[in-house]
């Protein structure tokens, strides 16, 4: 196949998968797009299982059966030996002679460097982060919850939003508005009516994630609790970000801190002011931005360094996603 075919991309989310097979010269050769990535939910197999038929329509309009190197930046690959679960899963598929799995943290922060240097943060529903520089180092967190040591994400934003109305309404914490706009956004009344409600699953777990907006309006209205909470992700990003700087050396030099996810992407002027004056603050050479860019970008840039293509394919990758 010789160059025709080059680097299989993979970009595995909880929600959505992208793939791209791509060749050395950086042209795209072709993309598919598929459902999440959980392994922790179904099995390490089924999930592979079902990333499977995603790589599958891409190779198939690519017109190959393989490829040099398959880079997959994954969801749920927070520990490296979950990273060499799942590359030793995609090596038995044989859709490339070499495999490389990260976390999909990774993506992100390749997708907005010209060279792998310096460090991301994501906050979607979770938090992470990570860094890395040219020679090969990383910085990364395990990311897997409270135990270890974790706060934030939209998930559990709406939790501490949850945590603060029930304390105001019931009179053991400060009074917020909170315990206003948090049952209204489905329409009740009190908090009590929305524990109730969640507690006996009349709105169904998953959906208390999308009171996070909801805090972020309120705090935008003023809310002092509201703001606390803000600020404190504020704090967690940069905190983050400051520990993956030293671990690398770079908290002296000039070097980008990414920002990724939904949350951070959103445009809430309290917490990107938040995060930007303590950045400056801790790290006054680092230098704050969002990447809007699409992760399989990331994963596809990561692949072409494996096999060293040289800027020019970089460029020509860059391009097609720009379109």
């Amino acid at each position: 196949m010789g160059l025709t075919a080059s680097v299989l991309a993979i970009d595995a989310g909880n929600s959505k998968t992208d793939v791209a097979v791509v060749a050395a010269d950086g042209r795209v050769l072709a993309t598919a797009r598929g459902g999440g990535f959980r392994p922790p939910a179904v099995g390490v197999a089924a999930a592979v299982g079902e990333l499977a038929a995603t790589v599958t329509r891409a190779y198939e309009a690519a017109g190959v059966d393989a490829v040099a190197h398959v880079s997959a930046c994954l969801a749920n690959a927070d520990l490296p030996v979950e990273e060499e679960q799942l590359a030793a899963a995609l090596h038995a598929r044989a859709w490339g002679d070499t495999v490389e799995v990260r976390n999909d943290t990774f993506a992100i922060l390749r997708a907005g460097v010209a060279e792998p240097r310096g460090v991301a943060v994501v906050c979607g529903a979770g938090i992470n982060c990570v860094g890395m520089r040219p020679d090969g180092r990383t910085a990364r967190f395990p990311a897997i919850g409270r135990i270890s040591g974790d706060w934030g994400g939209g998930w559990g934003l709406a939790e501490e939003a949850l945590w603060s109305a029930a304390r105001a309404e019931d009179g053991r914490g400060a009074p917020t508005d909170l315990a206003r706009t948090l049952p209204a956004y489905f329409g009740l009344g009190t908090m009590y009516d929305l524990i109730e409600a969640l507690h006996l699953e009349r709105l169904a777990p998953h959906r208390r994630h999308e009171l996070t907006p909801v805090l972020f309006a309120t705090a935008a209205a003023g809310d002092a609790v509201a703001r606390g909470i803000v600020d404190r992700l504020a704090e967690e990003v940069v905190a983050l970000a400051t520990v993956a700087l030293t671990r690398l050396d770079l908290l002296t030099e000039e070097a980008p801190v990414l920002l990724g996810g939904g949350v951070l992407t959103a445009g809430h002027a309290q917490l990107d002011d938040g995060i930007r004056e303590r950045l400056a603050a801790r790290a006054p050479k680092a230098a704050a931005r969002v990447v809007r860019a699409r992760p399989v970008l990331g994963a596809a840039l990561l692949g072409l360094d494996r096999v060293g293509a040289d800027a020019r394919a970089q460029e020509r990758l860059r391009a097609h996603f720009a379109e």
